[in-house]
């Protein structure tokens, strides 16, 4: 299995908190190839910069290869995918990342719920 790590599951890996539950943590431990896309990055710089969290941009984006994870970078073709996708959710990030999964196609883990509305690719822990 190939899976996208939702911004959310990938900080809680990184930081290896309690707060990813256990199915994440085996389905993440048992896939072939595991991605982060650099939308987690940015999401994650510009909530970091609004104060919203705090987190250490420099570890997470070395805990990519430290974990042995694969950078998805966004391409014009994820980008397109936008347009296809039913406005069933406001999070121009998580749009963007569900339009990466189903480009590729890879699972997309998470733990939103109401993201399952959008594919069958959608995995919620």
């Amino acid at each position: 299995m190939r899976i996208l790590l939702d911004t959310h599951i990938y900080l809680w890996w990184e930081r290896n908190d309690k707060n990813l539950p256990k199915i994440a943590v085996d389905l993440i431990s048992a896939a072939q190839e595991v991605y982060v896309s650099s939308v987690s990055i940015w999401e994650i710089a510009i909530k970091k910069r609004v104060k919203k969290f705090e987190a250490d941009l420099d570890a997470l984006m070395e805990g990519i290869n430290k974990y042995g994870l694969i950078e998805l970078p966004v391409t014009s073709k994820h980008a397109e995918m936008i347009y296809h996708l039913p406005l069933l959710h406001k999070d121009p990030f998580d749009h963007l990342l569900l339009a990466q999964a189903i480009s590729e196609p890879l699972r997309f883990l998470t733990t939103d719920k109401m993201l399952r509305q959008y594919s069958d690719i959608v995995d919620v822990v």
